[in-house]
């Protein structure tokens, strides 16, 4: 008799047992869900901060600027072959639209086109010189120039004497576009050089010494990023 009373008793207490475990595993979805929610939102942000950051377009130095560059090394009609590389320093920087686009002192490379001493060439002397590399914020750059060539014919007086004392004043830099015969050639002495800084011709051979100051023209446009 006792235990047909106490049954249903004890079904009532296991179904409010039951009702009571369920209410906590759905607040405990709505919990699990709202993570999931604002984590989705965070991802959102996180997508966005990985975006490809803008890439700025490369400035473009055009054709016809001139580089005016410090040879690091003697060059000369005797002492140079033809092939022979040279490294030089920028002297001046370099602008575009009023933002300096490659700084003095960036390293530069060249080559010595021609180099005949004298009496090899029809009795006189030619010495030619072109860059081909310039390094920009540690990236080097392959450059076109124009030559620089200095020649003379036969014997005569000397045709050009450019000194450089003191502080390296009264440089003369020409030669640029074209390279013609007999164009010029500067030699800037920088400080302490005294008056070495000197291209000799005529009954001499052609010599630029170290440090000598010389200008090119680029001729195709250089990008630099």
């Amino acid at each position: 008799m006792r235990s047909r009373v106490l049954l249903p008793i004890m079904a009532f207490l296991l179904f409010g047992l039951a009702a009571c475990s369920s209410k906590p595993a759905t607040d405990s979805a709505a919990n699990t869900a709202d993570p999931n929610q604002s984590s989705g939102g965070t991802g959102g942000s996180m997508a966005d901060s990985r975006r490809s950051p803008v890439v700025k377009a490369p400035t473009v130095v055009p054709a016809g600027t001139t580089l005016t560059v410090r040879l690091g090394e003697a060059l000369g009609s005797k002492i140079s072959s033809p092939g022979q590389s040279f490294t030089a320093t920028l002297v001046s920087p370099v602008a575009v639209g009023g933002e300096t686009v490659i700084p003095a002192g960036a390293e530069v490379r060249g080559t010595v086109t021609d180099a005949k001493a004298l009496g090899r060439f029809k009795g006189g002397a030619v010495l030619q010189i072109r860059l081909n590399s310039i390094k920009v914020h540690g990236a080097e750059h392959s450059i076109e120039t124009s030559a620089v060539t200095r020649s003379e014919k036969g014997k005569g007086k000397r045709t050009a004497v450019l000194t450089g004392g003191g502080a390296g004043v009264g440089a003369l830099i020409g030669g640029l576009a074209g390279g013609g015969k007999g164009a010029a050639i500067g030699a800037l002495a920088g400080a302490g050089a005294g008056g070495a800084g000197s291209a000799f011709t005529g009954n001499k051979d052609i010599v630029l010494p170290a440090e000598s100051a010389v200008s090119f023209k680029l001729e195709a446009p250089l990008e630099v990023k």
